[in-house]
C-alpha cells in the first residue's frame, strides 16, 4: 500500500524478507550456579523466545529475517529489541505497549527434562498477550517468503488465538506457513492445548511436531494419518531422529550422536536448520540433516542460542553417505573446527 505525504508518495508495505517470525520473547534470568530458585543468589540476563530464536539462527545463517511481536515500553523491552536486532534480525515491526510489561522468566540451571528443573514465568498480562488482529500489522506479518509461528502464541490469550486462526487460515497469496507445535502443557490450564494445536496445524503448510509432544498417537505414521493437510509434516523422534512426510513420500534421517552440554534450544535450532535448507530448495533428506546439524550446534553450547555451522561445513556433513553420517559424533566446538582448519590452510 502507498500513502501520500507532504514529501510525496511513501510505501507502507514492508520489504519482503526470507522469514517472518511472530511470537513472544521474554527476558530470561539464568542462575549463577546450580540449585533451587530459592537458593540462587544472583542471575545473568539473556533472552528467550521460540520464534525469535528461529529468526536469530536464520539471520546468523545468512537469511533475511523479521521478528514481529509486542513488548513493553520498559527497559526489558529495550533489551529484547536490541538483543534480537544484534543478530541481524529486522525488529522494525515490533510494537511497544505503554500499558503492559515485557514478560520475564527465571529458570534453574538443570536440564529442563528433569523433575528438579524449575521455571518461574511472569508473563500474564504481558504486552505480547495483547497481540491480536486489531493490534498487529498484518501486512508486515505476511511480508516473508515464510511465516514461522508456534503453538506457544495461541496459549497466551483469546486475542492471540484469534490472530493465529487468521494467520493459519488458507487463503490465496499467503506466504508458506511454518508451524512448530511446541506444546507447553503448563500454558494450557484448561487442557484444550492438543485440540487447538491440531486445528492450527491443519492450516499450516509445514509442521514440526514431537512424536509425543501433543498427540499420543503411537508413531509418525499415526501422526500423519491424523494430520494429512500440511504439504510437509516433520515428526521429531528425539534420539531416534526425524521423519518427514511430503506428499506420498516418507523420508527418515537418524539423529546425530552429540556430546550434550545443555538440552535447551535444540527444537528451535532444528526448525531453523530445516527452514534454511527449505529456502535453498534442498531435497527433504538434506533438510532433515541440516535440522539435525543446527540442533547439534545448540546442544553443544550452554545457552539457548548458538551460531549455526558455516554453510559450506554443514553442506559437506549433510552430503555424507549413510554409513559416515551414522558414525558422526559432534562435541563442543565442532562448529569452529572446520573454520580453524581452513584458516590453517590459508596461513603460510
Amino acid at each position: 500500500m502507498t500513502i501520500v505525504t507532504v514529501d510525496g508518495p511513501r510505501s507502507t508495505t514492508p520489504d519482503v524478507v526470507d522469514v517472518v517470525a511472530l511470537g513472544e520473547s521474554m527476558v530470561t534470568f539464568l542462575p549463577s550456579r546450580p540449585g533451587r530458585l530459592a537458593d540462587v543468589p544472583s542471575f545473568d540476563r539473556a533472552i528467550g523466545g521460540a520464534e525469535s530464536n528461529v529468526a536469530c539462527v536464520l539471520a546468523a545463517a545468512g537469511h533475511t529475517t523479521r521478528w514481529i511481536s509486542r513488548v513493553g515500553a520498559d527497559g526489558f523491552g529495550d533489551h529484547l529489541v536490541e538483543a534480537v536486532g544484534a543478530y541481524g534480525v529486522d525488529v522494525s515491526a515490533v510494537r511497544r505497549d505503554p500499558d503492559r510489561p515485557t514478560g520475564v522468566y527465571f529458570r534453574t540451571a538443570g536440564d529442563r527434562a528433569t523433575d528438579d528443573h524449575e521455571v518461574a514465568y511472569y508473563r500474564a498480562g504481558s504486552a505480547a498477550s495483547a497481540m491480536s488482529v486489531r493490534t498487529m500489522d498484518l501486512d508486515a506479518i505476511r511480508s516473508g517468503r515464510v511465516l514461522h509461528l508456534s503453538g506457544i502464541t495461541p496459549a497466551l490469550s483469546a486475542d492471540c488465538l484469534d490472530l493465529m486462526r487468521a494467520l493459519t487460515a488458507r487463503a490465496p497469496g499467503r506466504p508458506l506457513v511454518s508451524f512448530d507445535v511446541n506444546h507447553r502443557p503448563g500454558l494450557w490450564r484448561d487442557g484444550d492445548g492438543p485440540a487447538v494445536l491440531l486445528e492450527l496445524a491443519r492450516g499450516a503448510d509445514l509442521v514440526f511436531v514431537g512424536e509425543d509432544e501433543a498427540w499420543d498417537m503411537g508413531g509418525p505414521e499415526a501422526v500423519r494419518a491424523a494430520l494429512p493437510e500440511p504439504e510437509l509434516l516433520v515428526v521429531k523422534q528425539g534420539a531416534a531422529g526425524a521423519t518427514a512426510f511430503h506428499g506420498e513420500h516418507v523420508t527418515s534421517v537418524p539423529a546425530l550422536r552429540v556430546d550434550v552440554v545443555a538440552a535447551v534450544g535444540a527444537g528451535d535450532a532444528f526448525a531453523a536448520g530445516f527452514l534454511s535448507a527449505t529456502l535453498r530448495g534442498l531435497p527433504v533428506r538434506e533438510r532433515l540433516r541440516h535440522g539435525h546439524l543446527t540442533a547439534a550446534a545448540a546442544l553443544t553450547v550452554p545457552g539457548d542460542l548458538a551460531a549455526p555451522p558455516a554453510r559450506h561445513h554443514a553442506d559437506r556433513l549433510a552430503a555424507l553417505d549413510d554409513a559416515a553420517w551414522g558414525t558422526l559424533r559432534l562435541g563442543p566446538g565442532w562448529t569452529q573446527a572446520d573454520a580453524r582448519a581452513e584458516e590453517e590452510v590459508r596461513t603460510p
